[in-house]
């Protein structure tokens, strides 16, 4: 009788049960927006997302010696693309799902702008590493683009990543910071910033790569395609194509 009585009572067991952990690799920018959706991922789904959050080409760096990520959701579109060219992950689900926009930043100066930086009348100006972090690399293009990047050079105070940049403004290291707008918007910073102009930067095209199919991480990378997910990155400040 008691084996007969087995089989419903697991049948009524809730759905997350089957529940598991997707763990993702993901760039410093996205941290804050990732874990909002990671919240109506889980109630929509019943799975976690475990985030390891850093600078996109470390993170990319990481999972070629065999970090044990799902997912890696970078900053640029080029990362992700060398990856599944050299056989890691899945080619056919890389997709980009966000574009992002690149602010001029100050915790305490309201002239944050164009303007400023050719004036040049401040002590520091922090910027994200350009060669593993691409909002590193749209400051430094940006800087070229105005004709700034040699002038401006003993100026620069490098973050490690786009978070670590942002500190530096924070805690009053430096003056100004190149940081991610979806930052601001994050943090709630309404003001006493520029939106650069996309114009003086290559696009900001954020790609996501699936490295181990399982079915939580499949589950991930469709519901970054939907509409709940897209609604939390709009209103984070990313576009899309």
């Amino acid at each position: 009788m008691r084996r007969k009585l087995l089989l419903p009572l697991l049948c009524l067991l809730p759905l997350s049960s089957h529940a598991d952990t997707v763990a993702v690799a993901v760039a410093s920018n996205f941290q804050q927006t990732l874990d909002k959706i990671a919240v109506e991922f889980k109630a929509a789904s019943g799975h976690e997302i475990k985030a390891s959050a850093g600078a996109s080409g470390k993170l990319a760096a990481q999972i070629r010696q065999g970090a044990p990520f799902d997912v890696f959701l970078s900053a640029d579109d080029e990362r992700p693309a060398e990856l599944a060219r050299d056989g890691i992950g899945q080619p056919a689900s890389r997709f980009t799902y966000a574009i992002g926009q690149l602010a001029l930043w100050s915790k305490q100066r309201g002239d944050a702008g164009e303007a400023v930086l050719r004036q040049g009348d401040f002590n520091k100006l922090a910027v994200a590493n350009p060669a593993t972090a691409p909002y590193g690399r749209a400051a430094m293009e940006t800087l070229a683009a105005l004709k700034l990047d040699t002038r401006l050079k003993p100026k620069l105070l490098t973050g490690e990543n786009i978070g670590q940049t942002m500190q530096f403004a924070q805690v009053g290291g430096a003056d100004f910071a190149f940081v991610a707008y979806s930052q601001l918007q994050e943090q709630g910073i309404r003001d006493h910033y520029w939106l650069v102009p996309a114009r003086l930067h290559r696009p900001i095209r954020q790609d996501a790569l699936l490295i181990k199919a399982t079915p939580a991480s499949q589950a991930l990378m469709k519901f970054l395609r939907g509409p709940e997910a897209r609604a939390l990155m709009s209103k984070a400040g990313y576009g899309f194509e």
